[in-house]
């Protein structure tokens, strides 16, 4: 858990945080649903399931989406960044011999001189059974303002040894790819309740994490009860609830990373803004946080603050 964390919350804490999180997202979830005419969740799920406007009818047109929410966020990045990486960035299908076992999407980093853009690849096989809800959210995480962004700012920081340019903390990497499925919101996006509703599943599924994971391994629950807290918190169809299952079994504490991270980020963003009031600029926090390379989550925090105490010292 400290490893995959990079922090020394104890398990009981996390397992709050999880069962907090979920409830909070869930009041969140169930307004989009109330506003939409129905009255709970699960009425609301069942409705998505079966909707073909919510489904792609093509492989084309999930490339398109995708294609879509990057691009309409790229000319947003200048409010959100002062600096800005040089690399590219391309959406691609996944190739057709590894589309059955691949993830919904997922990032691959550029070469360092630039030679080769980075990439979203994008798995588009059966295209009826999947749902567009969640691929604007999917598009932050994976592009712009998510890994793409901060992997390949971390690999163009010219001062920064080798081990640093291209190193991977979990609790960092993707708690900043979490952390920017927000920031789409910020900007203005998610104008579609369905695509809002499909970024709150996202972090549901990250939440719902915590709690199961210290479920398993430090309170002793059983395979059973796990998959019964997915049910009862979640829309997560039986084939990936049991996938999920068997994740957490195998490699405990990996799954803790991506909230904690994205809480983190929230925290000292939160912090830093009521330190800094009115001299507090997002682009600033957000060039300190992603411009030294992933960092454990205790070494992110004392470099904020670090710059935090700079801000005021300028100021005086």
């Amino acid at each position: 858990m400290r490893e995959s964390t990079t922090t020394d919350v104890d398990p009981e804490t996390i397992h709050q945080i999880g069962l907090k999180q979920v409830a909070e997202i869930e009041k969140e979830q169930l307004a989009i649903a109330n506003k939409l005419g129905y009255k709970d969740l699960k009425s609301f799920a069942a409705a998505i399931a079966v909707d073909p406007k919510l489904h792609a009818h093509s492989r084309e047109e999930i490339l398109d989406l995708y294609r879509k929410y990057i691009g309409q966020m790229e000319p947003k990045l200048p409010q959100l960044f002062g600096r800005l990486p040089k690399a590219k960035l391309l959406v691609m299908p996944d190739e057709p011999f590894r589309e059955k076992d691949a993830s919904a999407a997922e990032y691959v980093t550029g070469t360092p001189d630039g030679s080769r853009p980075g990439h979203v690849m994008v798995n588009t096989s059966d295209p009826e059974k999947r749902l567009t809800i969640n691929m604007e959210s999917t598009a932050y995480h994976e592009g712009v303002p998510g890994h793409h962004l901060q992997l390949s700012m971390a690999q163009e920081v010219g001062t920064l040894p080798p081990f640093r340019q291209h190193g991977f903390w979990g609790a960092y990497v993707e708690g900043w790819a979490l952390y920017s499925e927000r920031l789409g919101k910020e900007v203005g996006f998610y104008q579609d309740p369905y695509n809002d509703y499909g970024r709150l599943q996202d972090e549901m599924l990250r939440a719902i994490r915590l709690v199961v994971d210290t479920g398993l391994h430090y309170k002793h629950w059983t395979r059973d009860k796990v998959v019964q807290f997915f049910h009862d918190h979640s829309a997560e169809d039986e084939p990936n609830v049991q996938s999920e299952t068997n994740r957490y079994i195998s490699w405990p504490g990996q799954a803790l990373s991506y909230k904690m991270g994205q809480l983190e980020i929230l925290d000292l963003r939160t912090h830093a803004q009521k330190e800094l009031g009115s001299k507090f600029d997002i682009r600033e926090f957000h060039d300190q946080v992603i411009d030294s390379g992933a960092l454990p989550l205790d070494v992110l925090q004392t470099q904020i603050n670090d710059w935090i105490a700079q801000k005021k010292a300028a100021a005086k």
